[in-house]
């Protein structure tokens, strides 16, 4: 049984549906061949585990569509199957070998920290969390952003963290607005399919993205239009309209014509953290997602093709002196951008990077 028969035959719909499910799946197998293949250097002589639950139909596609992609590797729906049995596989393969984890939730095998572990093991790792989120209309929107373009990515991605590294200013504009970064940067990090040199191979899919924060988090100030927010469930807000937000000395200080959600964010994190940190700059890569065309999950939408920022102490890849390792608020906002200039020259324009 094919892929796309696998799929059909568990989500039995209409003769219209299932053309539409076909082209979905088409799509899939496609890109997660070129994923696996190109980002990831997996070839047929290397072994692929596959992990996957049954609980949403968003997995179910996905592992039909591996299962088309990749005819050679071992399935195992993590809820059918002894944790024993799970660790055991893992344990049978070498460094370099594959595994897919295809969660419609999250993972948890005891302490086995899943992810970590099996990076500790030099294996390569793909993992689809929380695919429980995504209602169906939002399935080939997901799909599209698993598309791999490694001239696309392998490019704009290392140019624009050379130029966040060398940066002394950047500029986020905006309708009536501006927040100005006079700070250089900390190392930027990729997140762009290419793992030449990087320790551990994979990741969190769908990808594109670059990242860092200000060195000096004080000498950020101004103020923006943001389009959408991530609230405490991990889903993503899109007021009817763009708000603004006021920020000084890297501290969101107000946002008086916010909606109600925002106010109830931002009311949360000051409970607990008693100010409003601005942490995180992010450049979202994947072409697939859009001001227009997104997602609920507020993980997999930070992707987006333009800029968000992050509200709240926590950031994993960043310590700084007198922010928790642990805990702590990390919130998604993203900007309604007009341009972005570094150092007086634009990057980002009208939704697109230059």
């Amino acid at each position: 049984m094919t892929g796309k028969q696998v799929f059909l035959a568990m989500n039995k719909k209409t003769t219209r549906d299932e053309a539409v499910n076909g082209t979905v799946m088409k799509m899939a197998q496609a890109n997660i061949r070129d994923t696996v293949s190109i980002a990831l250097g997996y070839t047929p002589r290397e072994r692929a585990v596959i992990i996957y639950d049954a609980k949403s139909d968003l997995s179910k596609l996905l592992t039909a569509a591996y299962q088309a992609a990749l005819p050679d590797a071992a399935f195992f729906d993590f809820d059918q199957s002894d944790p024993e049995v799970i660790l055991r596989q893992f344990s049978l393969l070498s460094p370099g070998d594959l595994v897919i984890l295809l969660q419609s939730t999250s993972f948890r095998l005891s302490q086995f920290r899943i992810r970590l572990e099996l990076f500790n093991r030099g294996l390569k790792v793909i993992e689809h969390p929380h695919l429980g989120r995504f209602p169906e209309q939002e399935f080939a929107t997901y799909v599209d952003a698993l598309s791999y373009d490694p001239s696309y990515y392998r490019t704009m991605g290392p140019l624009l963290r050379d130029r966040i590294a060398r940066a002394e200013k950047i500029k986020i504009i905006c309708e009536k607005a501006e927040l100005i970064y006079d700070s250089p940067f900390l190392d930027p990090k990729l997140n762009i399919g290419d793992y030449e040199d990087m320790k551990n191979v994979g990741g969190q899919y769908p990808i594109g993205e670059v990242f860092t924060e200000p060195k000096e988090i004080h000498r950020l100030n101004g103020t923006i239009k943001l389009f959408a927010f991530g609230d405490t469930d991990f889903r993503v807000n899109v007021p009817d309209a763009p708000f603004t937000a006021k920020i000084e000395r890297g501290l969101l200080v107000s946002s008086p014509d916010a909606p109600k959600k925002f106010q109830d964010v931002l009311d949360k994190i000051r409970e607990k953290e008693d100010v409003v940190w601005v942490r995180e700059l992010g450049f979202g890569l994947n072409r697939a997602f859009s001001r227009d065309r997104r997602v609920s999950d507020i993980g997999t939408y930070e992707r987006m093709c333009g800029i968000h920022l992050s509200l709240g102490t926590k950031h994993l890849q960043y310590k700084k002196p007198g922010f928790p390792k642990k805990g702590g608020f990390h919130v998604d906002v993203f900007v309604d951008a007009q341009a972005v200039e570094i150092d007086g020259v634009t990057v980002f324009q009208n939704g697109t990077y230059r």
